[in-house]
């Protein structure tokens, strides 16, 4: 039986992927490692399913400003390393896969001096920094941009961004059911359960009686930004956090209101949703989410709608755009094939793999 180590922690987009590869690989005969930080959220989303051995390293943010713990982390980030190294001299695994985040940088260099091969995937527009450290640890970079392969020279493959296979399964009419939806009203889907959200989540609010003029509302608020004031309010539905149903949500949205993280809006486009992207500014961020909305936007797939423009009337004025044209946008993204990468991502893995 082969056996495989999958590594990505930090944020749920560098767990995600990896949770989309799991079933194809347990259905292929994998036994199937995970190395994450000792108490990131990746432990949490890992740690408790079946047939997947878990290990916690010490590791250290990758920053690119100024910060006191500057000065300790690269301490942990060599702790880790070592600990990887032992981790995987146990293991023996045929090959690594990493998505991404600082966790990940000790392991594909460990993996590299003891000769494993390492698949790394990038998901946005740009490499992020832990990736860009890791590319000359790596065999193959898989990407879902074509701009990102290039920069991976010819270690660089585009094979889209693995996406889980539930999410695929929504059941429109089980959607609208959990939400108490009626048929024939349009429905708007607001994912602004992120800390990064606020902003939208406020505007949301603000604009929420007009929204209910027109639409029916399914916003995945955050579990600390609930309002009970909004429990029974006809036409919206709030949710702080959603896991299973959240395909069926999906799946009976006509327009989706996102930020634009690219394991997300990539999700979006496997199931040719509509989408109004809201991506975190640059001051906020090392710009990922602009490029990728950029790029969705130019291909037809999306509008974008930066957050210094963000009002009442511009998001309503939107949402209106994007639902009028919904046709439009679903065309292009099936006449570009966008879907699930899953299989060729997998397909790069075998071929790294001993």
């Amino acid at each position: 039986m082969k056996k495989i180590v999958l590594t990505g922690g930090g944020t749920a987009g560098h767990v995600t992927p990896n949770l989309a590869l799991i079933p194809l690989l347990r259905e292929k005969g994998y036994r199937i490692y995970y190395i994450g930080s000792n108490n990131g959220m990746e432990k949490d989303l890992i740690s408790g399913k079946k047939h997947i051995h878990y290990h916690g390293i010490s590791s250290g943010k990758l920053r690119r400003y100024f910060d006191v713990q500057n000065f300790t982390d690269p301490f942990r980030i060599i702790k880790g390393y070592f600990q990887a190294r032992k981790i995987l001299k146990q293991i023996k695994p045929s090959v690594v896969f990493s998505k991404g985040g600082f966790v990940t940088v000790p392991v594909v260099v460990a993996a590299k001096h003891l000769n494993i091969p390492v698949v790394i995937h990038e998901s946005d527009f740009t490499s992020g920094l832990a990736n860009k450290i890791a590319l000359p640890f790596a065999t193959t970079m898989c990407t879902t941009f074509q701009e990102a392969a290039q920069e991976a020279g010819n270690k660089g493959v585009v094979t889209g961004s693995p996406v889980r296979p539930s999410i695929l399964e929504g059941d429109p009419e089980r959607g609208r059911i959990i939400c108490g939806f009626e048929v024939g009203r349009p429905i708007v889907l607001i994912m602004g359960g992120s800390s990064g959200a606020l902003a939208i989540n406020n505007c949301i609010d603000e604009a929420l009686e007009e929204m209910l003029e027109k639409y029916q509302v399914i916003h995945i608020r955050g579990l600390s930004n609930v309002k009970n004031e909004l429990e029974d309010k006809s036409g919206y539905r709030q949710f702080g956090y959603v896991n299973e149903e959240l395909a069926h949500l999906i799946a009976c949205a006509d327009v989706i209101v996102s930020r634009a993280g690219a394991n997300a809006i990539f999700e979006f486009s496997s199931l040719y949703k509509p989408m109004l992207l809201i991506p975190l500014p640059t001051n906020a961020s090392r710009g990922d989410q602009m490029h990728n909305a950029k790029y969705f936007e130019r291909s037809g797939y999306a509008k974008l709608l930066r957050q210094q423009f963000l009002s009442v009337t511009s998001l309503l004025e939107g949402i209106k755009d994007v639902y009028e044209n919904r046709y439009t946008y679903e065309t292009n993204m099936r006449s570009a094939g966008m879907g699930n990468g899953l299989n060729k991502v997998f397909e790069e893995i075998m071929k790294a793999s001993k």
